[in-house]
């Protein structure tokens, strides 16, 4: 689920020495449009977006049950309580898939789903939904590709806390072990967290969007941000020690993406030492098994609190990194070494009634390289890349996106180009499936290559989708 990322609240502007890296501009032939071969294609949506069933078969409320249901939180007052049904209509949603060519699908698990309530007790029904689901996949030759979570924290964990409250981490290590146990065998590629950013900074920050909505000091902000991270851990550790043969793991983050205003030695530096300074509290943390001083002198007596051995777990090794990109920001350099960035100017493009989405293909160029250069990510899956607006069918009943189907185009072709520069990326999840629930926007906006009719829950393929359907199966930019 997309979220653009705000600036940290610890800002200053230094970084490690930045060894340039020059960049070449490969010629986008026909021939160079195809994509490496056995290069991982999906399609991607999380469970609270789609499922519905919110009460259903023993499952907990979640805090976005519960939030929804707040005055003004959510749009319209819209719930999750049907979302896309998927729950009831799965079935039809992988057959459908399964016609367009998706061979990746990208899925969350509902933890309230699977452990509804403070007394611990693993809800069978839940357990038994996602076998069901599983074996669905299978019979369309689909692999699964599992984020442990996605947002949807139970409602008695943040009763006494949420994220501000360490529980919630050692419940999650709970929740993932339960998890990964279960379907070891059947699930080979786990995700164990989805954009930190958002469920952090978002939630208990100064731009508060996300659940539960509630401003807190940036001390216990930035601690919400460290308790995520020892959750990240207590997952990975959860596939090692439960996971099987060859099972892999890694954490989906939406990053802050920075792209040079000119593709020159001096701009690249900036836009590095950008990337470098504003990732290094999650992204930094996990790669380096650490807080950096700059960091740390930046946050002062607010500076997260460190129990020890939790960078034990926080910097266990990953096997791949997932991104989330959709935008970013412009970089250039300044007189004194350092960066700035840019505002976009009234009338930039950007996605109807998503301001925060603007049209910048580059910022998918740059996200993957710099995460390869400067934390050394060895392995690069988008795991979101989407274009969300308001749409309905035409007289016909088609829906002909082609604002979506060419803002996807023009960020594979700047994909495929850092591939061709050296950069590790195997991987592309187009956010999303269908139209589903877009948090705080309820069902106004629209990410889907395949359009949810709200009142008949008909899904229909839009132009999008079929024309994704033939970059999957070509595995290059048509």
């Amino acid at each position: 689920m997309p979220e653009v990322s705000r600036k940290i609240s610890c800002h200053i502007r230094s970084a490690a020495p930045y060894t340039p890296v020059l960049n070449f501009m490969p010629s986008l032939s026909h021939h160079s449009l195809g994509f490496p071969e056995h290069f991982t294609w999906g399609v991607a949506t999380a469970a609270p977006q789609i499922e519905g069933a919110a009460f259903e078969d023993g499952k907990g409320e979640s805090t976005w049950d519960r939030f929804s249901r707040q005055p003004g939180c959510v749009h319209n007052g819209d719930t999750l309580d049907t979302a896309c049904d998927h729950y009831h209509r799965y079935e039809e949603d992988i057959a459908l898939m399964a016609s367009l060519g998706v061979k990746n699908y990208r899925l969350s698990l509902a933890w309230p789903r699977i452990i509804p309530g403070e007394d611990g007790v693993v809800n069978r029904k839940g357990l038994d939904f996602y076998h069901r689901l599983f074996d669905c996949m299978d019979r369309h030759g689909i692999t699964p590709w599992v984020t442990m979570y996605h947002w949807d924290t139970p409602q008695w964990l943040e009763e006494i806390g949420g994220w501000r409250n360490r529980r919630t981490a050692e419940e999650f290590g709970r929740y993932a072990e339960v998890i990964v146990r279960e379907f070891t065998g059947r699930v080979k590629h786990w995700i164990t967290i989805n954009e930190i950013r958002c469920f952090t900074m978002f939630a208990y920050g100064t731009v508060l969007e996300k659940s539960p909505a509630i401003r807190e000091t940036p001390q216990v902000l930035n601690q919400t941000i460290h308790h995520a991270l020892v959750a990240h851990g207590l997952g990975v550790r959860a596939v090692r020690e439960h996971g099987g043969a060859g099972a892999l793991v890694g954490l989906t983050d939406n990053a802050e993406y920075y792209v040079p205003v000119e593709e020159t030695e001096e701009h690249i530096a900036a836009t590095r030492k950008a990337f470098a300074f504003e990732n290094d509290r999650i992204l930094g943390a996990v790669y380096h098994g650490r807080y950096t001083e700059t960091f740390l002198n930046a946050c002062g007596a607010d500076r997260p609190v460190v129990t020890e051995g939790d960078f034990d777990l926080i910097g266990l090794p990953t096997d791949f990194l997932g991104l989330n990109i959709y935008s970013g920001t412009f970089v250039r350099a300044t007189a004194d070494g350092g960066y700035q960035t840019l505002p976009f100017p009234p009338g930039y493009p950007a996605t109807t009634l998503t301001g925060w989405l603007k049209t910048l293909p580059q910022a998918i160029y740059w996200g993957t390289r710099l995460a390869h250069e400067v934390y050394g990510a060895k392995v690069v899956y988008i795991t979101e890349n989407g274009y969300g607006t308001i749409e309905e069918p035409d007289a016909r009943g088609e829906i002909i996106d082609l604002h979506r189907r060419d803002y996807l185009r023009q960020y594979l072709l700047e994909l495929r180009r850092a591939i061709g520069d050296g950069v590790p990326v195997k991987g592309y999840f187009c956010w999303s499936f269908m139209d589903n629930f877009e948090w705080q926007d309820g069902y106004s906006i629209r990410f889907g290559i395949v359009y949810t009719d709200y009142k008949t829950l008909r899904r229909t393929p839009k132009l999008s989708a079929r024309w994704y359907s033939t970059v999957m199966r070509e595995n290059r930019v048509v």
